[in-house]
């Protein structure tokens, strides 16, 4: 089992999951997977093509009817099962996700125990799926609604919270009576396949969930048209998102997307100081700010704007960087060298266009370094928002401060955006705080915090930051189709050619 090889020390060999079975790409051709902190080659991952696409949806389109026809709290039991097997394994998922993406072991290690209680959420959700008598206008008609299973559902998932994210997909789905194709990032599959050994251990039937690894354009766009998916649920950045929803588009397919941020933390005047650094600090450089939710954008209120922002660096500047694997370790690597690349290009470009780098500013090569994709925490100060710092997702650990006098102003400024994710709001007035909830375009808004979730709440963005909610009640709606039913009590002859 992978659980088991990952800690070994020799390179370790990633297969497709399709149909109840782990099998070798249908080419025979693997590419590898770097682990970010050391920067070596660590595995070989199956590289898909549409042979593989078109059989894992196959396999999963046999298994629909089975799995939507059983009862609803049978299907919840198999969730409750892989919850229970997620308990136990979860410190093994968790190394995995630290090895494959570098992020902190401190924070994967306390993803993958919670996303058991996901599955549980949903568990009990899946028999408690209703629909409705509707009284309507019509004399001795009975109308009422049902709910239906969607077929077969598309998962791509992005590399910085593997698991997490396809849970947020998964889990829902599954409760719906769907099944399940995925399709995780060609940086990243290693965890999602190892996971796929619990799948494969709870006894779901063959051809509920299937995994299919490899690059995007090769096998991504395969399974996307593939004309017996019915839905595609993806997070990833708005541009891929884009194509995502272009192309589902043109197959009339329901989507999910759930895409990027350019987050504002708005700190006002009256705030608590210490609890909004801390919170700066959370939104930013937590996960070396590859979040879709980072608090990229620091809004601060000019009166405190300098005090705020010398304390802010202090504390910044003592973050501890290093192995992901320590627990006194801070902030960890860049998850993939292309985004390590970009991360260093946009922090050029915030140069170039005047903003002042007041800490970090380039790559880490101090204590704890080992030739990996480190990137100090960077602060820039006398930024503007319409500077490329400021209106593009960096997904790095890079924020942009911009001073604001006015609540309009502040407010203006959060909402002069392509993306609305997330917002935090820092004050003691209590008016204030429901006014800005209000006010701000985005789809969570935190108030004296920062990046909290939670299974039972919806999660989701405005504008360029996606469609559909995942998480809550409503997310297992997201799969489902609701169906009308008409049934005439009392059968008359009416006129055929006037609508009843």
């Amino acid at each position: 089992m992978l659980l088991n090889k990952f800690k070994a020390s020799e390179l370790i060999e990633i297969n497709h999951y399709i149909g109840g079975q782990f099998q070798i790409p249908s080419s025979g051709e693997y590419f590898d997977s770097e682990d970010p902190y050391t920067g070596q080659v660590w595995a070989r991952v199956a590289r898909g093509n549409n042979n593989d696409a078109n059989l894992a949806v196959e396999n999963a389109s046999r298994a629909a009817d089975s799995w939507g026809s059983l009862k609803p709290s049978e299907r919840g039991r198999f969730l409750y099962r892989l919850a229970d097997v997620i308990d136990r394994h979860s410190e093994e998922l968790a190394q995995i996700e630290v090895r494959d993406n570098g992020k902190l072991y401190a924070e994967m290690s306390g993803q993958t125990r919670y996303i058991a209680e996901w599955y549980r959420y949903y568990a009990g959700l899946a028999d408690k799926i209703e629909g409705s008598v509707i009284p309507t206008d019509k004399h001795n008609i009975l109308n009422y609604t049902q709910h239906e299973p969607l077929g077969v559902v598309a998962m791509i998932t992005p590399w910085n919270s593997p698991l997490l994210l396809l849970t947020w997909k998964l889990a829902p789905a599954l409760a719906a009576g769907n099944v399940a194709v995925i399709k995780p990032s060609e940086f990243t599959s290693a965890s999602t396949i190892a996971f796929m050994e619990l799948i494969d251990a709870v006894g779901f039937p063959p051809g509920v969930v299937n995994t299919v690894t490899g690059y995007g354009p090769e096998i991504g766009m395969e399974i996307i048209k593939h004309p017996k998916v019915a839905k595609i649920a993806f997070t990833g950045s708005d541009y891929s998102g884009q194509k995502v929803y272009e192309q589902a588009a043109s197959g009339i397919k329901h989507v999910c997307l759930e895409l990027g941020g350019k987050s504002p933390n708005i700190v006002f005047e009256d705030a608590n100081i210490d609890a909004a650094i801390a919170g700066v600090l959370s939104g930013i450089f937590a996960a070396s700010g590859q979040t879709c939710i980072a608090g990229s954008r620091l809004l601060l209120q000019r009166s405190i704007h300098d005090q705020f922002l010398e304390r802010l660096i202090d504390v910044a500047g003592a973050a501890r960087i290093g192995n992901p694997m320590l627990p006194e370790t801070n902030v960890g690597p860049v998850a993939t060298r292309p985004q390590f690349e970009k991360v260093l290009r946009y922090i050029k470009i915030a140069q170039a266009e005047g903003a002042q780098c007041v800490l970090g500013g380039g790559v880490y090569d101090g204590p704890g370094s080992v030739g990996g994709l480190m990137v100090q925490p960077t602060i820039f100060s006398n930024c503007r928002n319409d500077m490329t710092i400021a209106r593009e997702e960096v997904f790095g650990p890079v924020l942009a401060t911009i001073p604001f006098d006015t609540e309009d102003e502040a407010y203006d400024m959060a909402n002069d955006s392509a993306y609305g994710l997330g917002a935090g709001i820092w004050t003691s007035d209590i008016g204030r705080a429901h006014e800005g909830a209000s006010r701000i375009k985005a789809g969570t808004i935190w108030v004296n915090t920062y990046r909290a979730l939670s299974y039972t709440s919806p999660f989701g963005g405005y504008k360029r930051s996606g469609i559909g909610r995942e998480g809550g009640l409503k997310a297992i709606y997201e799969y489902l189709e609701t169906k009308s039913v008409w049934i005439c009590t009392k059968p008359s002859t009416a006129d055929p050619f006037v609508m009843r």
